[in-house]
């Protein structure tokens, strides 16, 4: 005789066969729940509108903003990029007044001498002409074109090597973000990109970064770009590393190594980096 046998003669059949401890209601459950996990998490659940003033032309406008608490960091590339479940983070860092047409990192957008300002309304505010956007994200193509007007403010305001250094890395960041995302099927190069310019472009953003991070640090005091020593000296290392200059990076990180201030966190990726140099040296015959 079977558990529910007897069920049906007390008008109970419907309960036959039923899960006696739910184990089965707990393993649909957990699909579900599973389920919910996988959800893809959305641009747009992942930013929010800002307002700022601009200390150029006193005017307020709004920036789209990254939601810190809501992104899961799920990664790091090599030359420190973080990387966030769901966005592109890198996008979201220009500030751009839709005015006047002044734009900066938002670390560097409100550190303006009055002779800068001067400098922005009569060569880019006078010049400028800004494209209109009505996305909910930040397109990869606005996101190019924010930091373009960025870097060119930065010129033209005369700003420190370590800032337009650190544009240009952003930028490089933003290039590789899209050539990512066409690889995984969510986008497309915007028109008159391909993939071999995309990739052209972020190697050279990627030199003129080492440029300028290596002029920075031999004329500039530290932090740098939100930066200590060790960390930009590790990125330089790792940069001069993938620009094939392994003499370069092979010193840097044997400095850092050697470095007092550098924490067990830095030289554990310094080691790991002397050994990709001595591998590449090697390979390469040199």
């Amino acid at each position: 005789m079977g558990l529910f046998s007897g069920f049906e003669k007390l008008g109970l059949g419907n309960l036959s066969g039923a899960d006696l401890y739910g184990k089965e209601e707990k393993v649909k459950e957990k699909a579900a729940a599973a389920t919910k996990e996988k959800v893809e998490i959305q641009e747009t659940d992942c930013i929010y509108e800002k307002k700022y003033k601009c200390p150029v032309c006193d005017s307020d406008f709004s920036a789209k903003i990254m939601k810190s608490g809501r992104t899961k960091l799920i990664g790091t590339d090599f030359d420190l990029r973080p990387k966030y479940d769901g966005i592109a983070a890198e996008k979201y860092d220009v500030l751009l007044c839709d005015r006047c047409g002044y734009a900066a990192l938002g670390r560097y957008f409100t550190t303006l001498l009055p002779a800068q300002c001067k400098m922005i309304k009569e060569q880019i505010t006078a010049n400028i002409e800004l494209n209109k956007y009505n996305d909910e994200i930040y397109t990869f193509k606005e996101a190019l074109e924010r930091y373009q007007i960025a870097l060119a403010c930065a010129i033209v305001k005369k700003a420190k090597a370590s800032e337009k250094a650190y544009i240009c890395l952003k930028t490089a960041w933003v290039l590789r973000a899209l050539r990512e995302s066409v690889e995984a099927g969510k986008d497309k190069y915007p028109e008159g990109m391909s993939a071999e310019d995309v990739t052209a472009q972020e190697e050279e953003y990627l030199r003129n970064a080492y440029t300028g991070f290596i002029e920075a640090r031999q004329s500039e005091s530290f932090p740098m770009a939100g930066m200590d020593q060790t960390t930009v000296d590790y990125l330089l290392a790792q940069l001069a590393f993938h620009l094939k200059e392994f003499d370069v990076a092979a010193k840097m990180v044997q400095a850092l190594l050697t470095s007092p201030g550098a924490n067990s966190r830095i030289k554990d990726k310094a080691r790991d980096l002397k050994d990709e140099i001595v591998a590449a040296k090697k390979a390469a015959g040199t």
